[in-house]
């Protein structure tokens, strides 16, 4: 019986011929990430141990992107603990402000995570780095302290769900879209504790950016990781980003899946989770008029520089409606750079938006974009959960960043052929 992706990477990491779903391995890792709000935790976890070093000062990332810059004493204070740990462990991958971005889009930028990598970070949207090949994960700041002074974790091997995809996605439609029709299509526990896997002659019409989007969201369906295959380019992404040698995993053709499910690319249209989970979907001509007060473009999920020229080419020559407030984030400083240098800050700020510095800061109901009591938002973000972007009894829709400038021009949530685009 053959082995899924995710499966290969996992035996050749755990220096196994073989492993199959269920099983508990323990396997050697090649990245360790936290950020300013769990760091924390696992640092005076790993304090408490005798073995005070880590395991090697290459292969941990420390990213203060959450309350950072810092919003208030509390995650000042946060973010001085990992900044002290990082300078007396010499870790070599910490980001201050000036030079960070948002954890999750700026690893893959600089060239952390390759494929046939393992890595584990203690925020759920790890997943991430499967876009490359990889396989990432989420875990706990208890797990994330112990492979930070290991090199090592446990999991249990998952077993996998196949997403064949086929054709390529119209004009306006992105990968945002097709991961929130396929959680809407499985829903959140669809995928618990497997990995997606996703191929098909699709994969090749999807950039890397959306691809990280897709993975992104893996977890948003239950899932361990997502991952892609690795083709052409992934490879000239990674030789364009890292120095770092690959590896290259391609699942057997007896590998087994629980579940294959055919999209056909071509198919799908701008889609929005109402609220309050990323599984209650509708496209967007289904929506009906839901009047908003914030947009949010931005996040690990929708922050990349393909994101930011979709926001724009939607909002040049408009101006965001009246009672809106929208911010725009893009995810790190490079991304920052590049939209500064072809126009794109202009054409935001003339639009009547807001530009803010690489942050996490509103997905999380952090801060940059709380939202009051009864306040709705359309988000580029990944969670809608009940007070996920502040009050309990505020509303978060998730849409892709090209529904999003359009819903900020309209007031409403709309797609941009609303704008004749």
């Amino acid at each position: 019986m053959g082995m899924t992706m995710t499966q290969k990477i996992l035996a050749a990491h755990t220096g196994l011929d073989y492993v199959e779903a269920g099983q508990l391995i323990e396997a050697d890792l090649d990245m360790v990430l936290a950020n300013d709000i769990t760091g924390p935790v696992a640092i005076h976890e790993v304090e408490k141990l005798n073995k005070k070093k880590v395991f090697d000062k290459d292969k941990i990332a420390l990213v203060p992107d959450h309350f950072a810059p810092n919003k208030d004493i509390k995650s000042a204070e946060h973010c001085k603990c990992v900044r002290e740990y990082a300078k007396a462990q010499g870790i070599t991958n910490y980001f201050e402000v000036g030079q960070m971005g948002i954890e999750h889009a700026l690893l893959p930028e600089k060239g952390l995570v390759v494929a046939g990598d393992t890595c584990i970070g203690a925020d759920s949207h790890t997943c991430t780095y499967g876009a490359l090949g990889a396989f990432s994960t989420g875990v706990g700041s208890t797990d994330m302290g112990a492979g930070m002074i290991t090199g090592k974790a446990w999991f249990k091997v998952p077993s996998a769900i196949r997403f064949i995809l086929t054709g390529k996605m119209k004009p306006w439609v992105s990968g945002k879209d097709l991961i929130l029709h396929i959680i809407g299509m499985i829903g959140v526990d669809g995928a618990l504790y497997r990995s997606m896997e996703f191929v098909g002659d699709g994969v090749a019409s999807l950039s890397m950016d959306d691809r990280f989007t897709v993975a992104n969201m893996a977890i948003e369906a239950g899932a361990k990781n997502g991952i892609f295959p690795v083709d052409e380019l992934t490879i000239a992404y990674m030789k364009e980003h890292s120095t770092k040698p690959y590896r290259v995993f391609e699942a057997d053709a007896d590998a087994v899946y629980d579940e294959t499910y055919t999209i056909d690319l071509a198919s799908l249209e701008p889609t929005v989770a109402f609220p309050h989970l990323p599984e209650n979907t509708k496209t967007v001509g289904k929506s009906g008029e839901v009047k908003i007060d914030q947009v949010v473009i931005g996040s690990c999920t929708n922050g990349r520089i393909s994101d930011m020229r979709v926001a724009a080419k939607v909002l040049k020559g408009r101006k965001v409606a009246q009672g809106v407030r929208a911010i725009v984030i893009p995810a790190t400083q490079a991304v920052y750079l590049q939209a500064m240098e072809e126009g794109l800050l202009k054409i935001f700020i003339e639009a009547g938006c807001i530009v803010s510095t690489p942050t996490c800061g509103p997905c999380l109901g952090g801060h940059m974009g709380i939202l009051a009591a009864g306040e709705r938002a359309v988000s580029t973000t990944n969670r809608n959960f009940v007070g996920r972007m502040g009050h309990v009894e505020s509303e978060v829709y998730l849409a892709s960043p090209a529904v999003a400038a359009a819903s900020a021009v309209t007031g409403k949530i709309s797609e941009p052929a609303e704008l004749g685009l």
